[in-house]
């Protein structure tokens, strides 16, 4: 068997495993719980199209603003809706429809259809299809490849860690699993079975296993219960058995997984590169090599970490900064705290991968048989 027919029988038995793990993963999951994505609400919700202003009263008793209007569903119907606007309450006042908005309405509470929501989903799909197109215009094959794992990297954590979580099953093993199916899954089919892949593997994982294990020390010496916003106080109003420490261990580990993930194929192919052009380079000075390109790589995919953690709260840092006058005790709060051990820990899994992989690589790429590797560079040797 050719190394193209070789490569072509791993990539279809990688995708039927990935069918079969989000399959069965989501029944194990469950255990036989009554659990939907996604729940029935949507049976009275519809779409529609703002076709006229028909009235706008203000409520003396309630002082909301009242907003009557006319709407075609995407049906063909034509129904009245009503849109209420609380003038004094910021968190749930929204844009006053106008004419030629696309709304969502709800009829689930009487007979009146109540605005609850614009469409906003067009848009984004628009975007998403223009990074689709560049993806596979610029990437080709492999843009193809990527996208497709991609689609089984959402449906792991949406499909199958999610309904673990609320399932109440032990939220540590799913994440493990998670993040060892999705590394092998994401590598297999974007790069194939070769030595590269097998050391982009093995410097990811080792990355990931010190975030987590990082992660367990900080969480048992920053003495916190889990419980760092709005959020997670309904969380666990809603499920009490909920361990908030152990989504803290998930969120850090499968969030720093994507940037070891860059880091060690990075490593991994750049210094089989380096092999290829240069076959009797040492051990010794493939691995200097490689701690070089390192150095490069370390300042800006740990500033990317740590930007895409402030980035996502960013708002609550706002917040905590104008209401605390001292900023000993701000950078005390919980969840700043947090924001910053998931910044610091995701960057340390990075740069103990960066030694780790041009190690690994350093001492496996002095047995590739260059000849082999002319013919195919792609040969796992």
């Amino acid at each position: 068997m050719n190394n193209k027919m070789f490569q072509s029988v791993v990539y279809v038995i990688v995708i039927i495993c990935s069918i079969a793990f989000i399959y069965f993963g989501n029944k194990a999951a469950t255990r036989g719980n009554d659990y939907k994505l996604l729940s029935g609400a949507e049976e009275s919700l519809v779409t529609a199209r703002v076709s006229a202003i028909r009235r706008q009263t203000n409520n003396p008793e309630t002082g909301d603003t009242e907003i009557y209007f006319s709407a075609d569903t995407d049906n063909g119907d034509d129904i009245i809706g009503l849109q209420t606007i609380n003038q004094n309450d910021p968190t749930v006042a929204v844009k006053a429809v106008e004419e030629g908005d696309k709304v969502i309405l709800d009829n689930s509470v009487g007979d009146q259809w109540q605005f609850t929501n614009y469409v906003r989903t067009n848009y984004v799909i628009w975007l998403g299809i223009v990074f689709v197109v560049l993806l596979l215009f610029f990437g080709r094959l492999k843009g193809f490849n990527t996208l497709i794992s991609l689609g089984f990297t959402c449906l792991a954590v949406f499909v199958v860690f999610v309904p673990a979580v609320i399932s109440g099953e032990n939220i540590y093993i799913w994440s493990i699993v998670i993040c060892i199916y999705t590394i092998l899954m994401t590598i297999l089919i974007v790069n194939g079975f070769n030595t590269k892949s097998f050391m982009a593997m093995l410097g990811c994982a080792g990355g990931v296993v010190v975030s987590g294990i990082l992660t367990l020390i900080m969480n048992r010496v920053l003495k916190w219960n889990g419980i760092m916003d709005a959020d997670c106080q309904r969380l666990i109003l809603e499920f009490p058995d909920m361990d908030l420490l152990a989504m803290i261990f998930a969120s850090v580990t499968i969030g720093a997984m994507g940037a070891v993930m860059d880091v060690a194929m990075s490593m991994a192919s750049s210094l089989h590169e380096l092999k290829m052009k240069a076959p009797d380079i040492s051990p010794g000075d493939l691995y200097k090599s490689g701690m070089a390109i390192g150095r490069d790589m370390m300042g800006t995919m740990a500033n990317t970490l740590v930007l895409a953690y402030i980035g996502s709260a960013l708002e609550v840092t706002v917040l905590q900064v104008i209401y605390n006058g001292s900023l000993f005790e701000l950078m005390n709060k919980e969840k700043i705290i947090l924001e910053i051990m998931q910044a610091i820990v995701g960057s340390l899994g990075i740069l103990l991968a960066i030694p780790f992989t041009a190690f690994i690589c350093s001492v496996s790429y002095k047995n590739i048989k260059t000849h082999k590797m002319k013919d195919n560079e792609e040969n796992f040797v």
